[in-house]
């Protein structure tokens, strides 16, 4: 029976694994195609489409879907004609959420993600309930297996590239540019040797809402895991702040 419990363990962590790389394929694709609609097919003009190509071809996807994605936001070729829009809400103790959505039929979209904040004690708001506490920032976390360099040359490093701030918090660093400085600072940094797990332009909430009760910091984290499943999401960013501690502790239950 073990080996049996150990074959049906490995089946569904495998099966767990496809089924997010076809969920992420399906909003890289997504992204592609809205990147290229917005600015073009040509990456060395277009820098949205330009990050949507890396971020593709780091998680593997094969040239012709990145291709035809391309192609699809250029109308060269027919697919679903998908709008972006943003939504903006309210997580359990006043968690300020705002997600990034494509789809091809805003009223079902609507309705599913007013449902979703429902199920998990939450609440869509209005058209910039919540924008303003964001930020649009170029983000470069450093990936915490490599060599580390020492902090102030890595400081001076990432200044110098023009980089606006490095945040350090146990062994992760964060690198923060402006928008249109991040690809100068990520190429900088690259030939410097350094690797990231992330490297995006994002939205960085201005304050952070610390979360110190379990049932909410519970209620938080399930609304925004079940917005980043949901097909029409491509980006969600919040602002809470849960203690370390307090998330060990809902890890483990």
């Amino acid at each position: 029976m073990a080996g049996h419990s150990k074959w049906a363990n490995i089946k569904h962590k495998k099966a767990k694994v496809d089924a997010q790389r076809g969920k992420l394929f399906t909003k890289l694709g997504r992204e592609l195609i809205m990147a290229a609609k917005a600015g073009g097919g040509d990456p060395n003009t277009n820098l949205r489409l330009k990050i949507a190509i890396q971020k593709a071809r780091e998680a593997n996807m094969p040239a012709d879907n990145i291709q035809r994605g391309i192609q699809r936001g250029t109308g060269e070729i027919e697919g679903a004609n998908y709008e972006e829009i943003v939504y903006e809400g309210y997580a359990p103790g006043g968690v300020a959420v705002m997600m990034q959505l494509a789809t091809d039929n805003r009223n079902r979209t609507a309705s599913e993600i007013r449902h979703v904040f429902s199920r998990c004690g939450g609440s869509l708001g209005e058209t910039g309930c919540v924008a303003w506490m964001f930020e649009r920032k170029g983000l470069l976390v450093l990936d915490p297996d490599q060599p580390q360099k020492d902090e102030d040359e890595l400081m001076l490093l990432a200044l110098d590239a023009g980089a606006e701030d490095i945040r350090t918090e146990g062994d992760t660093t964060e690198i923060i540019t402006a928008p249109d400085d991040f690809e100068t600072v990520r190429e900088a940094l690259t030939e410097a040797g350094l690797k990231f797990i992330e490297a995006e332009i994002t939205m960085l909430p201005q304050n952070l809402v610390e979360v110190t009760d379990v049932e909410q910091a519970a209620q938080v984290l399930k609304l925004v895991n079940m917005l980043e499943e949901h097909d029409d999401v491509q980006n969600v960013y919040a602002n809470f702040d849960i203690p370390e501690s307090l998330m060990d502790q809902l890890e483990s239950n």
